[in-house]
């Protein structure tokens, strides 16, 4: 959507131009749009200088569709076909498909472990990795060895123990 509207407008995106108007809906699953969410988007699929937005829009769909499939067995048909299709071939003008297919393609057998373990999440790990960025961010600035450490303990919930046991 970005590259395209350089190229048809000459500049990024801004308030009025067709394409920047859809940013939120182009990024909706189809059952989920509004009527005017809709009718937005239509309006820009009928420009046929939009063409290759509609394309890979409705690409993006069909991965969105494997991913929430019930069947985890269908959902990995639906995403093989996909990486398929686009490992085939894809029109030189969709730059951004071509790059996607091809890392699909190369990544395969990761992509499609997502439907071989359903319910997997990393969620734990991105929560520690949340904690520890968050501890990063509010010991910056520390010189000090033992005020750091205590700002740690502090962080972890560890501090009370510690003081206790000194006590």
């Amino acid at each position: 959507r970005q590259r395209l509207q350089q190229d048809t407008c000459g500049h990024r995106g801004r308030s009025g131009d067709p394409l920047f108007g859809i940013r939120r809906a182009a990024r909706t699953r189809v059952g989920l749009l509004t009527d005017k969410q809709w009718h937005r988007l239509l309006r820009v699929f009928d420009d046929p200088s939009h063409a290759a937005f509609e394309f890979t829009w409705s690409v993006y769909q069909d991965i969105i569709d494997a991913y929430q499939h019930r069947e985890p067995a269908e959902g990995r048909k639906l995403m093989t076909k996909l990486i398929d299709t686009l490992a085939a071939g894809v029109p030189a003008a969709l730059t951004e498909l071509r790059t996607l297919g091809r890392t699909l393609h190369r990544r395969r057998d990761d992509v499609l472990a997502y439907f071989d373990h359903p319910g997997t999440s990393n969620g734990p790990s991105e929560a520690i990795n949340g904690l520890l960025e968050h501890l990063r961010g509010t010991a910056r600035g520390f010189r000090n060895l033992t005020h750091y450490i205590a700002r740690c303990l502090l962080d972890a919930g560890g501090f009370r123990p510690l003081v206790h046991s000194l006590l």
